[in-house]
């Protein structure tokens, strides 16, 4: 009984001091001490949110460092395309074993070799950041000398930072697997013969290039082409061979015919548009992404919009990642049939025939941005519309078609009008961008109508596959 009476008094003494230690605390938060420990609570939640979100975090700030140097990269815009496929790739794989509902696309992807089992015991995103390290050192081509030191130092912080309270181990060991499948996704890209050829030797002397009225070889002084055998590049889900194509207009100098009527409404958007120093001037500068070493080649606009997206949408890693490789297939395919048929067709660019036959001193409105605005390659489709629509279908299929996105891309930007400009729709969104070439001056509508539509016709095939099946069925 004594025991016991003793046993009661030691833990009521215990409770008096645990509710004084409480109070104090409370009546110190604030006067109301109900708000302030909700105040407590929420910074904490927020606390976590941030903890568990700093994986997207990594993607999407190495994404804005890609988007930064890309500018700078020579080989746009198919090698572009190219390598924002095998970067997120990469990317996906060194994640991928640690998401529940996804699996690797090693098995689908022939020559594509990856042991998943050497992914154990690792930090997800110190992983990630070796890997981004690795591909962005490789994939973006010519860089000067302080870029890619510039990506150097950029892994080094990050590391640094994530590996606080880390052990030196899994420190080590995460950043062997990232720099690991980062290898295995270079090697699996160096196998494709055809496509790195062609990056080494984008405008080859061994290409003859077929003549005749209306084709893109009309002038009297043509370019050579530029990746005329780009049809052979390695596809991740559509091959050229699986798409379908509408022809052309027929060629003709006839004032009364289509094909005259398109380009003269080239020709009038075109001078409108500076004269009005308006909104189709705008539109047209907004999108036109043609400037190496002033703005990201047109596949990488799409991937400056997903990186928006995905902070817009608070999207999780693996829904992120989902993203970006389905976007680096669909923009990698669209850019081997968009050539395809363009070499195939030969049309002519709109500039060469106003010359010849309605104003010689005609002028796009991208020559105050650039010397020779002729692109290198013939117009039909145009390359910036199926890439337009080959990722808005994708973000079509992931977020819905309607949205309310404001693309901030070139915001802040003075050499020319990037201001940022707003959309209620993916569709719209993709159709701007592709008929933006007409008041730019450098494709018949035609060109950006064909574009836009083999571009939803690449988006609807990458859709269908399946990330979370072996075989992507």
């Amino acid at each position: 009984m004594l025991c016991g009476i003793k046993i009661f008094e030691m833990n009521k003494i215990k409770l008096l001091c645990l509710l004084a230690v409480v109070m104090f605390f409370v009546l110190a938060c604030d006067d109301d001490p109900e708000i302030a420990l909700s105040d407590e609570v929420d910074e904490l939640e927020e606390v976590s949110e941030l903890s568990l979100d700093s994986e997207t975090g990594i993607v999407h700030s190495w994404t804005n460092q890609f988007l930064e140097l890309e500018q700078y990269a020579s080989g746009r815009p198919n090698g572009a395309a190219r390598a924002i496929a095998y970067i997120y790739l990469a990317a996906y794989e060194t994640a991928v074993p640690q998401m529940l509902n996804l699996v690797s696309q090693d098995d689908r992807l022939r020559g594509l070799r990856i042991r998943g089992n050497q992914a154990n015991q690792i930090n997800t995103e110190v992983a990630l950041n070796a890997c981004f390290e690795t591909v962005l050192s490789h994939f973006l081509s010519n860089l000067s000398e302080d870029q890619v030191n510039q990506i150097e130092t950029f892994a080094s912080q990050i590391e640094e930072e994530l590996s606080i309270d880390l052990d030196e181990e899994l420190v080590e060991n995460s950043r062997v697997w990232g720099e690991y499948v980062a290898d295995q996704v270079i090697r699996y890209s160096q196998s494709d013969d055809k496509a790195e050829a062609q990056i080494l030797d984008p405008q080859p002397l061994s290409y003859e290039p077929p003549v005749g009225d209306g084709f893109w070889t009309y002038s009297a002084d043509p370019e050579r082409a530029l990746f005329p055998y780009w049809e052979s590049v390695r596809t991740f889900v559509i091959s050229p061979d699986e798409t379908t194509a509408v022809d052309p207009i027929a060629y003709s100098e006839d004032p009364e015919s289509d094909y005259y009527a398109q380009m003269e409404e080239i020709y009038e958007a075109n001078n409108a548009a500076r004269e009005e120093d308006g909104e189709q001037l705008w539109i047209a500068e907004f999108w036109s992404d043609d400037v190496e070493g002033l703005m990201i080649s047109p596949p990488a606009r799409q991937v400056s919009i997903a990186n928006q997206l995905v902070e817009q949408y608070e999207l999780g890693l693996d829904e992120t990642l989902s993203l970006y490789v389905k976007l680096g297939f669909a923009l990698n395919d669209a850019a081997v049939s968009a050539w395809k048929y363009k070499y195939e067709y030969m049309v002519m660019r709109p500039n060469v025939f106003i010359h010849e036959f309605m104003d010689p001193d005609f002028q796009t409105n991208l020559y105050r941005l650039i010397y020779w605005p002729n692109p290198s390659f013939p117009g039909y489709p145009s390359g910036h519309s199926t890439f337009a629509s080959a990722a808005g279908g994708i973000f079509i299929d992931f977020f819905g078609n309607s949205t309310n996105f404001t693309d901030r891309t070139h915001e802040d930007r003075e050499e020319f009008r990037g201001m940022p400009r707003s959309f209620s729709s993916f569709e719209e969104l993709a159709e701007e961008n592709a008929f933006s070439r007409i008041p730019l001056g450098v494709h018949m509508r035609m060109d950006c109508a064909e574009g836009l539509r083999l571009g939803y016709e690449i988006a609807d095939a990458v859709n269908s596959l399946d990330l979370s099946s072996p075989d992507g069925i």
